[in-house]
């Protein structure tokens, strides 16, 4: 079997998952297929994903009562999976309409693409300075901001990358495994002209629960409890800090192995212990 297999992963998000779950049954292909993940017990959830779990274009569905994370669902997809790509949706994202149609004829049309994906930052978070530097063309008129790693939402990659790179272990993250696929030599990075991908946990989404500071301590990511966020202020200036150091990250792989990536972790967890916030 070829095809896509996506998957989405759902959690404690009943409002999101409302709107990301159809949006993303909506732009599947008719040789698509969604691989569901519920994480938990929250009942609304639940019930939000049980209202789709019979659409033509779900392939399959997990329950785990206890939240297994990012890794174990990952996995699981690609182990399972048949298709020729393979791609995740975070359940708080919405990809452009045209994210699949668009990365895949750019995979097809360039053998050496890894690891391409939507761009989930607003227009006011691109520099066009930083991001010139590392614009590439490619054949069929493609063109990427090159980057090691992209997000772990609204990505396409193709099969052959897992085989050969393996699955996530358990001290990986989606951009360690990005960086080792990268050192196999395949070219990562987000399409450009960019295909956006709203991210709703962003405040600045027009969709996102966080309207209040009491709204955002109330459900708080977990990334932004392991980096002292307590404001929506807070949260957005994250936002924008990750979208620069995406675009101005280097892409000389020596970079992010040996003493200069130590240095870097080094700084990240003084910073964690000073201020209580340690940004991407």
């Amino acid at each position: 079997m070829t095809g896509i297999d996506i998957l989405m992963i759902t959690y404690d998000r009943p409002e999101y998952v409302r709107l990301s779950l159809p949006h993303l049954l909506g732009t599947c292909p008719p040789d698509g297929r969604v691989w569901l993940w519920h994480n938990g017990t929250d009942q609304a959830t639940l019930d939000a994903v049980e209202e789709f779990r019979h659409h033509p274009r779900v392939h399959r569905f997990h329950h785990s009562e206890v939240n297994a994370g990012l890794r174990e669902p990952t996995n699981w997809l690609w182990r399972e999976a048949t298709g020729d790509y393979l791609s995740k949706v975070d359940d708080d994202c919405l990809p452009d309409p045209a994210w699949i149609s668009t990365l895949r004829q750019a995979h097809d049309d360039v053998p050496q693409f890894g690891v391409i994906g939507t761009w989930r930052f607003p227009d006011e978070d691109v520099d066009d300075n930083l991001v010139a530097v590392k614009l590439a063309d490619y054949p069929g008129g493609h063109r990427l901001l090159r980057n090691h790693w992209v997000q772990g939402s609204g990505y396409l990659l193709k099969r052959e990358v897992v085989r050969q790179v393996g699955p996530l272990a358990e001290q990986d993250t989606f951009t360690t495994w990005c960086l080792r696929a990268a050192r196999l030599g395949w070219v990562n990075g987000w399409y450009h002209p960019f295909l956006p991908e709203d991210h709703m946990d962003d405040p600045r989404s027009p969709h996102t629960i966080y309207v209040t500071d009491a709204d955002f301590m109330a459900r708080r990511p977990l990334s932004a409890k392991r980096t002292g966020v307590t404001t929506v202020a807070e949260w957005t200036e994250q936002m924008r800090h990750s979208a620069r150091v995406v675009q101005a990250a280097p892409l000389d792989l020596r970079e992010y192995q040996g003493w200069r990536r130590r240095r870097r972790t080094v700084s990240r967890r003084i910073r964690l212990a000073l201020t209580g916030r340690a940004p991407w």
